[in-house]
């Protein structure tokens, strides 16, 4: 990914590094609790978000490409494995993925950075899936 100047940027760079990514997290979980369509995913979370809003600041700045924080403190990421206490099915993964894209869509002004990170988000939403939807 190149910035203005065609010099090569990460998307972490791209995006507006710790900062974006502090607001991204922030929103996000605020949206997590205000929005009734996330309830199902606010559900399975604790009542303080402190500790997750933190966890997704530091997974997502080494994911885009910034300072490896989430492995440096607890190795590799292992989401699926460290997300199976919690039951995922579609009501959680659509909670989650609403509040994600809207956040994001808020506060990341990055176009390209938009466009090749996003489908992965997607996908890796969907890849929590640990349950199959009520009947």
């Amino acid at each position: 990914m190149s910035d203005a100047d065609g010099v090569q940027v990460t998307p972490y760079e791209a995006v507006g590094g710790e900062a974006a990514i502090r607001r991204l997290v922030a929103r996000f979980y605020a949206l997590m609790d205000e929005l009734p369509e996330a309830a199902a995913c606010r559900a399975i979370h604790p009542p303080s978000l402190k500790a997750a809003e933190e966890k997704l600041y530091e997974y997502l700045t080494g994911w885009l490409g910034g300072p490896p924080l989430f492995t440096d403190k607890h190795g590799p990421p292992m989401l699926r494995a460290r997300h199976l206490r919690a039951p995922i099915s579609g009501p959680e993964i659509d909670g989650w993925l609403l509040c994600f894209l809207r956040a994001w869509n808020e506060t990341i002004h990055a176009p390209a950075v938009t466009a090749a990170v996003l489908p992965q988000i997607e996908r890796l939403a969907h890849h929590m899936r640990n349950r199959e939807d009520a009947a």
